[in-house]
């Protein structure tokens, strides 16, 4: 059952792909993909190729952890991919520093953004071109 939601999920990926993002299986491993998401533009995050490189973030971690809710207690089966792919790409542009998964990420957030930008910019420019 799994397999098949996963085949039919590759499919509308290939048929509609979400703005800015890609994903796939690697390999022949249909229970192991990666995905790509350009980073917004108007964001820090304009021009690179997010979640492969380190990204200055509050509510994703050095490991590549991300805390979103519909990761987490409100996931659904009504859930796709692609709209899984849309809600990370939104937050890049709007993070939840209530809930932030690099809380010290968060207060710099919420104090000085004018300073989080730049390192956000920077951290971009360094790790994700």
């Amino acid at each position: 059952m799994a397999l098949k939601r996963i085949h039919k999920e590759l499919l509308d990926l290939a048929r509609d792909p979400p703005a800015q993002c890609s994903a796939g299986p690697v390999g022949e491993d249909m229970f192991r993909w990666q995905a790509a998401i350009m980073g917004p533009s108007d964001s820090p995050y304009q021009g690179g190729i997010m979640f492969t490189t380190r990204i200055y973030h509050p509510n994703i971690n050095r490991s590549g952890n991300i805390c979103l809710d519909i990761l987490r207690s409100e996931w659904s089966p009504a859930l796709t991919i692609s709209k899984v792919l849309l809600s990370i790409c939104s937050m890049l542009c709007d993070p939840n520093p209530d809930d932030p998964l690099v809380p010290e990420i968060a207060k710099i957030y919420l104090k000085d953004r004018r300073k989080y930008d730049r390192v956000a910019r920077e951290w971009t420019e360094k790790y994700a071109m």
